[in-house]
């Protein structure tokens, strides 16, 4: 969870005891005890390291656009528990959507009612001997009843962590498997390895349902590494006998409008994006072909994509002074970023300097991060280290011994145990003097300042 702004039951709050352990069981156990209502819509399953979230809020876009009533489901929030589940109902759906970023997230009374219904479950199953659920595993369970009650077409579905043994593989027959950009992360969990990481990210391919996948070419991984991915990728699709479209989009250049937007040409189609970023053409291109899979006309793909949102990843919040907001986490991460600053407004950000406002998590590779930036010819003018309002916090002092290292002390670094406060001061002094303002480094950092960011800039 990004933070605790956004009214978590605390069921759910006290669940977090029992921490992440992958596996299937006690998720099929809970879901028999439930009625198994994941089987009663259908879904569009998304794995991957990389842009999994964005290509979900793409491909969402577009099935609401050919007029369908979707399920979201993605982790974590930003700002609102809710933000984790939502349906939009049709093109007036995504109307309502833009209009209110909060438009279609579960109601109050239902999580209350919901969350109540997966304890009792719950505790039946402890009851009997079994493992407690997760808490990933509730709220999945949570999501699975109120998509059910509400009767909707298709579910597009987020892996929290991995795919072979996430909570959300428990889904038999999905209409289509997406795979986005795999990378080395969580390798405490999902293997030491590419090799490993992609056969856990191929576990959700289903006999059957045909995948749409990106091309191991365009990864940010080494060549060896590529060669690793889309060998274990092969196989699992031939042992199942799965019909693969794998997604090419590196010959796509973007143009990045004066007015915060990108445009490219795919497949002969030019298609507009609030999206940044030349990573954001790869998801834009796998939401495309998995909704060409689908059948979904060219309007609706077109529709779709040029109203897709996605907060906090790359996510322009004013052009006078330039305030991004970017929740990368990794070294790809990092690269994409460099590129999106480098490209957009025409280019007119490059060789610029920012202000940047960074907090991370200590057990990320944080050295990696601001390599790929540095490297990527971002400057640092100013920079607030922040403490993160979560336990795995990196300490400021650390950060800015860190920052301090690969920016050859070079840029003026400030610790700062408030993170609101930093990003309050940071947006002052950058409408003062118009240096670009970069908000980066978790995705629990962005949660946490971006409501109070938000609402300064609009008074």
């Amino acid at each position: 969870m990004a933070n605790d702004k956004g009214g978590t039951p605390e069921f759910l709050k006290d669940a977090l005891k029992f921490g992440i352990n992958l596996g299937l069981n006690r998720m099929n156990g809970l879901d028999e005890i439930l009625g198994n209502p994941q089987k009663d819509f259908k879904v569009v399953h998304i794995a991957g390291t990389n842009g999994k979230g964005s290509t979900a809020a793409y491909i969402s876009s577009i099935l609401a656009a050919s007029g369908k009533k979707v399920g979201i489901y993605t982790s974590p929030f930003l700002e609102r528990f809710s933000e984790r589940m939502r349906i939009v109902d049709g093109t007036d759906g995504l109307r309502k959507l833009e209009e209110d970023e909060s438009y279609g997230e579960i109601p109050a009374d239902d999580l209350a009612h919901l969350s109540e219904k997966v304890r009792i479950a719950a505790e039946e199953m402890t009851a009997g001997g079994c493992e407690h659920p997760t808490e990933f595993e509730l709220v999945t369970a949570i999501c699975y009843l109120w998509f059910s009650e509400n009767d909707i077409d298709v579910a597009v579905l987020e892996t929290g962590l991995g795919g072979r043994l996430d909570s959300t593989n428990v889904i038999e027959d999905p209409l289509c498997t997406v795979i986005t950009a795999i990378g080395m992360d969580h390798t405490d969990r999902l293997g030491n390895t590419i090799a490993e990481i992609t056969g856990e990210k191929a576990g959700i391919l289903k006999k059957g349902a045909p995948a749409v996948i990106s091309s191991p070419d365009e990864m940010l991984i080494t060549e060896e590494e590529k060669k690793d991915v889309r060998r274990v990728l092969d196989s699992k699709a031939s042992e199942l006998g799965v019909d693969v479209t794998y997604v090419s989009a590196g010959d796509v250049e973007p143009d990045f409008t004066e007015d915060g937007y990108m445009s490219f040409v795919y497949g002969g189609t030019e298609y507009k994006t609030r999206l940044l970023g030349r990573h954001q053409v790869r998801n834009a291109a796998t939401a495309i072909e998995t909704a060409r899979v689908l059948n979904i006309d060219t309007e609706a793909i077109e529709y779709g994509i040029s109203h897709a949102v996605w907060k906090g990843r790359c996510e322009c919040l004013s052009l006078d002074p330039v305030i991004i907001l970017d929740g990368g986490h990794n070294k790809q991460c990092a690269e994409s970023l460099a590129l999106v600053l480098n490209e957009m407004l025409g280019g007119k950000l490059q060789n610029k300097k920012f202000r940047v406002v960074m907090g991370v998590m200590k057990d990320k590779d944080t050295d990696s991060m601001l390599r790929a930036l540095y490297e990527g010819g971002i400057g640092f003018g100013e920079v607030f280290a922040v403490k993160v309002n979560n336990p795995r916090t990196m300490e400021p002092d650390e950060l800015s011994d860190r920052i301090n290292v690969v920016y050859n002390n070079e840029v003026k670094v400030i610790g700062y145990s408030d993170a609101e406060e930093a990003v309050l001061k940071a947006l002052h002094l950058s409408l003062e003097d118009k240096m670009p303002l970069l908000v980066t480094g978790s995705l629990y950092l962005i949660g946490e300042i971006r409501g109070a960011l938000c609402a300064e800039i609009k008074g």
